[in-house]
């Protein structure tokens, strides 16, 4: 199965697009059965793991599928079903994008689809990465918040007063801060305090994007080094540097950085504006991608894609 259509429709202008983590819901995806090329993938990625994943991403429960270890892999694959079903139904009229991008675990999908790995590799790196992420999770624990309203600048501030990291640049007014349990709860009451609209404490499983992760990011980097890298088909931009990705070096570099440090999805997505993109489909459940992008740009045409039903080759 090859990964990238050569059809060279809108290839100026468009953007392929990746959610992450916190993307997945019981059920979803299953209505991509229908199209072989989907089916073939949530058996794939089955085979390559070992284990059911399908059967919990499509009957669960929903805390198996909430658990780090299954719900990135089981996102991922998802993301990757949307993309084939898309690209069967769609055929000669599927697009090439300019870039492909993926807020955090979003951009392991960028790895498949831009032909750096085959889906197995991407399954397991992915898994593996889940895994580590929730031990990570297990020995240092934290958590995550929500801060909307106020300006990065005036995060990064109430970051270094409280001992907290900013993990998540989303949009001009929303930012992410994560840290142990303590430290989050003194900068939400801080921001609530300097007049931030909301801040609000997010039920996740840990400190992602943070050096509570650090445990994850050393035992990936090693495992990296025994899988198949390729350059880039599609330039992929980084979520740390909002740049383009275009050799295996950068990648793997890109990859273990983002375990610990900042996802700036706001510049990311800015960038490719600022390239020439008008036009972003994002391949995944919920369509939390094409809301942010929304709010960075509403001139940008934004498709997201999470069912059959959604699915428009007139893009």
């Amino acid at each position: 199965m090859t990964n990238i259509t050569q059809s060279n429709k809108y290839d100026s202008g468009i953007s392929f697009v990746f959610p992450g983590q916190g993307s997945q819901k019981v059920g979803m995806g299953k209505d991509l059965l229908e199209f072989k090329t989907s089916k073939d993938i949530f058996d794939r990625v089955d085979n390559a793991l070992g284990r059911k994943l399908s059967s919990i991403i499509f009957d669960g429960p929903d805390d198996n599928l909430m658990q780090t270890y299954n719900a990135q892999p089981a996102i991922m694959t998802v993301s990757i079903a949307c993309y084939e079903a898309m690209k069967e139904r769609c055929s000669n009229d599927f697009p090439s994008p300019k870039y492909v991008a993926g807020h955090s675990l979003g951009e392991y999908t960028s790895l498949y689809v831009s032909g750096v790995l085959d889906l197995e590799e991407t399954a397991k790196l992915v898994s593996l990465r889940g895994k580590l992420m929730q031990e990570a999770c297990e020995k240092n624990p934290g958590t995550m918040a929500a801060i909307i309203g106020l300006d990065e600048q005036s995060v990064y501030e109430i970051s270094r007063q409280t001992g907290t990291y900013v993990s998540n640049i989303n949009t001009d007014s929303q930012t992410v801060i994560s840290g142990n349990k303590s430290a989050v709860a003194s900068a939400v009451d801080l921001a609530t305090s300097r007049g931030a609209k909301r801040a609000i404490p997010l039920k996740v499983a840990g400190a992602f994007h943070s050096d509570l992760m650090k445990p994850a990011a050393e035992e990936l980097k090693n495992y990296m080094n025994d899988l198949d890298f390729k350059d880039p088909l599609i330039p992929i931009v980084a979520n740390c540097t909002a740049t383009p990705l275009t050799s295996v070096s950068e990648i793997k570099e890109e990859l273990i950085n983002q375990i610990c440090n900042c996802v700036d999805w706001n510049r990311s997505v800015k960038f490719m504006i600022n390239s020439g993109v008008n036009s972003f489909v994002e391949f995944g459940y919920g369509g939390v991608l094409g809301n942010m992008i929304k709010r960075i740009s509403s001139e940008s045409a934004i498709i997201s894609i999470d069912t059959t039903e959604s699915m428009n080759c007139n893009i």
